[in-house]
């Protein structure tokens, strides 16, 4: 037990300073905790592969509670009439380009590879919302989400598929899933217009920002727990809970109350744990093929989003871009959870693996350059 702690201590204090030095630089901090993990697996070889998996899944529990606190079910929804389209058609144009990589013959493991290089990061959305309106943080919120969740349902549905190819499961399976969450959306809407008021009341009464928080985390749990019963990531639940406890529903200091609290367990100990730990679980195996795949992936995927986010300003519309294709250290787990349940392997999960951390690097470089020639121009304006 002592020894797992001071491996934990030692993965969040050299995460948390390697994030504070890259913050300093203009890139978010997810940049430089996953670079600690890089650093920290040449010598942290044995650490306890079981406890540490736990926390880590700690870690993208909390970012995904996280991720739905930033949004509303109304703002997803109109966010996502613009989101959606973009995301499909991405989608199908990384299929596309996944053929070359099985010899051109379509399965299970193309469509998974398609849907973690088409992911965008939530968190390094949020990072880079100064490039954005608030109109447009909604979509490039929305497509983020849309896309996390996307690829946290398929693993588990194509690896169920996998293991048990009967098409009547799958029906089954997938009505499960959209019964859940059309359950838990339209409670918010039943509780959004007719016990507003009741519950805000509630909560005030709540002294502590430890007692609201400890509410809304049995609340999380048990949609966590039905997400895994109905054959999804249990990081879908907290994702639910963030996006219906709104500020809209419990009250804008009850929302607050929530947040801080929140920000600082997902920030300051779980959020470094998960991707440190992903940086030293980094296994795939990198060739000239995969760095080829790699840059005609970002390059196909960059221009895409730029045409598809077209404001008629060339600055703007790179910068929405360079959101939207952040790729994501999500993508990383879902691709080590894709080659474990033998969906993906080879040249697709290689690809993959590497293509979600070099991207979210080269979405910080852009995002960095970005500002520095955004301040250049604004002095000079001066």
């Amino acid at each position: 037990m002592v020894q797992i702690i001071g491996y934990v201590m030692i993965i969040i204090a050299v995460g948390r300073f390697l994030a504070e030095i890259f913050e300093r630089l203009g890139y978010p901090g997810l940049v430089g905790e996953i670079t600690a993990g890089f650093i920290l697996g040449y010598f942290l070889s044995g650490a306890p592969a079981s406890e540490m998996n736990l926390l880590a899944e700690f870690g993208i529990f909390f970012l995904m509670i996280s991720a739905g606190l930033e949004i509303t079910p109304e703002e997803l929804h109109v966010g996502g009439k613009k989101a959606l389209p973009a995301y499909l058609i991405t989608l199908t144009v990384m299929l596309l380009l996944t053929l070359p990589m099985t010899n051109y013959s379509l399965g299970a493991g193309n469509l998974l590879a398609a849907s973690i290089l088409a992911v965008a990061s939530a968190p390094v959305v949020v990072r880079l919302k100064r490039f954005f309106g608030e109109d447009y943080l909604h979509v490039a919120l929305s497509y983020a989400i849309i896309s996390e969740v996307t690829i946290l349902i398929l693993v588990y549905v194509l690896a169920g598929f996998e293991t048990a190819p009967s098409f009547p499961k799958l029906t089954l399976l997938l009505g499960e899933q959209g019964l859940f969450i059309g359950a838990v959306l339209y409670l918010n809407y039943k509780i959004g217009i007719q016990h507003k008021v009741w519950l805000m009341t509630q909560l005030r009464k709540l002294r502590s920002d430890e007692a609201v928080f400890g509410l809304f985390m049995i609340f999380a749990s048990l949609l966590g727990f039905i997400s895994e019963e109905v054959g999804m990531h249990f990081t879908i639940g907290g994702f639910l809970a963030g996006l219906i406890l709104h500020s809209d529903l419990v009250g804008t200091k009850q929302y607050e109350r929530l947040k801080t609290i929140l920000s600082g367990v997902t920030s300051g100990i779980f959020a470094p744990i998960f991707f440190a730990w992903r940086g030293m679980n980094f296994r795939a195996e990198v060739t000239l093929t995969i760095l080829y795949f790699f840059l005609v992936i970002y390059i196909v995927r960059f221009v895409l989003s730029v045409m598809l986010t077209w404001d008629g300003s060339g600055v703007s519309s790179v910068a929405k871009a360079t959101g939207l294709v952040s790729f994501g250290i999500l993508g990383l787990l879902v691709a080590d959870l894709g080659n474990r349940y033998g969906v993906l392997n080879g040249v697709l999960y290689s690809t993959t693996a590497f293509t979600s951390v070099a991207g979210i690097f080269m979405a910080a470089t852009v995002g960095r350059t970005l500002t520095l020639f955004g301040e250049r121009g604004k002095a000079s304006r001066e």
